[in-house]
């Protein structure tokens, strides 16, 4: 009898700390390297779209006081057919600091095919969207070159698996988005998986998301990733790559244990 309730108590207590811990914290990491300007990094709100946790990333923004904001895809899911949420929550952060997304597996794959609708509304407010393109912006005194990649949707899911997923090459890279231009570049890529390639094609910071720091994270190692592969190469946190940054983000969306959602704010 004792057993067994002491397995009900732990039970309780793990059910308690997964809620707190998908619902109620919002953990910020502060990277500093080295310089004054500052970027706000969210990621992979699928799955979390709703008015109150939408305003706690908010109230948490405008503490950060960024210079620019980084969405790095899958700002919703792939079901959503209704983006008045996502509009609002969007408006809010660009009256915090100039906002670029790009886009996610779940934008590439709206089953109701509605992805132009999800695009007019993201038009509807500030923000730029960054499909293979990009901005050059001057911050602080600084040149920046920011643009987004967007690979084939036949890197995340295939013949409706995931199975034989087709590879993000180089060349790839440059058919997207061209020779890698001189300066300070910041590239949005949602899938860190190809980290090597956004290194090779010159991207000095690359921010990114998908994996969800591996939804369960054991001694700081992610576990699975969307690709129900196990231990994904880049799952959390700063990876140096041939001396380029990848910045990858557990996101704040989707159910996750060990693993608290995440914005995180960089000082380049």
């Amino acid at each position: 009898m004792k057993f067994i309730l002491l397995v009900l108590i732990l039970a309780i207590i793990a059910a308690v700390y997964l809620y707190i811990e998908n619902y109620f914290i919002l953990a910020k990491r502060h990277k500093d390297f080295g310089g004054d300007v500052k970027i706000l990094h969210i990621s992979d709100c699928h799955k979390r779209n709703n008015s109150t946790y939408n305003k706690r990333i908010l109230s948490a923004a405008q503490l950060e006081k960024p210079d620019l904001i980084f969405i790095t895809g899958d700002f919703v899911s792939r079901t959503e057919a209704d983006f008045s949420l996502c509009e609002a929550f969007l408006h809010g952060l660009c009256e915090i600091a100039p906002v670029y997304l790009c886009m996610g597996n779940h934008e590439q794959s709206f089953i109701h095919d509605n992805q132009q609708e999800f695009l007019d509304a993201m038009h509807r407010t500030k923000a730029e969207i960054l499909i293979n393109s990009g901005r050059h912006v001057k911050i602080k005194g600084r040149e920046f070159y920011i643009c987004g990649v967007m690979p084939e949707y036949t890197v995340y899911k295939k013949d409706g698996g995931y199975k034989n997923l087709d590879d993000f090459t180089l060349d790839d890279m440059k058919k997207n988005l061209g020779d890698c231009p001189r300066g300070e570049v910041l590239l949005l890529a949602h899938n860190p998986l190809f980290g090597a390639v956004y290194a090779d094609w010159g991207a000095d910071y690359t921010f990114s998301g998908h994996i969800h720091g591996g939804v369960v994270r054991l001694f700081g190692v992610g576990i699975l990733s969307p690709e129900r592969k196990f231990f994904p190469k880049y799952s959390k946190g700063i990876y140096d790559i041939s001396g380029k940054k990848l910045l990858v983000s557990a996101g704040v969306g989707k159910l996750r244990m060990f693993n608290p959602p995440e914005i995180i704010t960089y000082k380049l």
